[in-house]
């Protein structure tokens, strides 16, 4: 089997979705040949704006999540991001840091980890970039700080950020995403074979996974 995993650096409930994804990842592992992850795209084209425009709402939202999730969204992005107001909110400089990382990992076993799962802990440190430490989306300088994290030069990623093939890839994903009619993060697919199963859309929380999993195992 392969896990799909289906969200957008920018989503709040993916946000607080990680850690049970991480933990559903680690327990289920040897379940799964790998894991994908793509970005959805959710905010492009003219959803592109300031914050305080185009995503009012999470000023309340950002509290739901907390309060089901356990996840703590960071002083400095609820004081300096979503309460000044003007930075712009855009999901494609995030997704293209993803594409340079996968494309990175394709190349590099050793980068990717066992079954391709540093791919899910680079996309979820994406999360806490924007969420927790309250970067303004489209600096790239903190993508490139980031990926040193892993082993890559700070120069080298960001420089591929700025390579137009690689919003290419982001672009590929965003399709990706439409073509499997995503219409809401995260999104889980378990593939088996040729056949795909939506296995979560929106949050769930790691009991429910577990049960929806050993459902499904006994089923297909």
């Amino acid at each position: 089997m392969k896990l799909i995993y289906i969200y957008d650096a920018l989503c709040g409930w993916c946000y607080g979705f990680a850690p049970a994804m991480r933990d559903f990842y680690k327990n289920h592992k040897n379940d799964f040949e790998t894991i994908d992850v793509i970005s959805g795209g959710m905010i492009t084209g003219d959803r592109i704006g300031a914050i305080g425009e185009v995503a009012p709402y999470i000023k309340n939202a950002y509290k739901d999540v907390e309060n089901r999730t356990g996840v703590k969204f960071g002083e400095t992005f609820l004081q300096d991001i979503l309460e000044e107001g003007s930075a712009i909110f855009t999901s494609i400089p995030p997704s293209i840091a993803l594409s340079v990382f996968k494309k990175e990992a394709q190349e590099n076993p050793k980068l990717a980890g066992e079954k391709n799962e540093k791919v899910l802990y680079f996309a979820e440190d994406l999360q806490s970039l924007i969420y927790f430490d309250g970067i303004v989306p489209k600096d790239y300088s903190k993508y490139g700080k980031l990926a040193t994290k892993y082993g890559l030069n700070n120069n080298d990623f960001v420089e591929k950020m700025n390579n137009p093939d690689y919003e290419k890839l982001a672009q590929k994903d965003f399709q990706l995403s439409q073509d499997f009619g995503v219409n809401g993060f995260p999104t889980l697919i378990i593939q088996k074979g040729e056949e795909f199963y939506l296995f979560a859309r929106g949050f769930v929380d790691l009991t429910e996974l577990e049960r929806r999993f050993e459902a499904m195992k006994s089923s297909v």
